[in-house]
């Protein structure tokens, strides 16, 4: 039974958090069904909000890699 765990920029996802979870939920579930030829009930997902101020690239906070984007 394969556990992914997904870690997501909280402020990525803030104008749909709900909808854009289920989208990445449904398509994750789907791809690691077919790979590994399981039934997708035994595919579980957790989602882990991580906020901007709090994750770090390049010793770079993202919230500051984001705002240069």
């Amino acid at each position: 039974m394969p556990f992914v765990n997904i870690r997501i920029v909280k402020q990525v996802i803030e104008q749909d958090p709900e909808g854009i979870k289920a989208k990445i939920t449904k398509d994750v579930t789907t791809s690691i069904s077919a790979a590994a030829g399981i039934p997708e009930e035994n595919v579980w997902l957790v989602f882990e909000e991580v906020d901007e101020t709090d994750w770090f690239s390049g010793g770079a906070r993202v919230k500051e890699l984001r705002a240069q984007s």
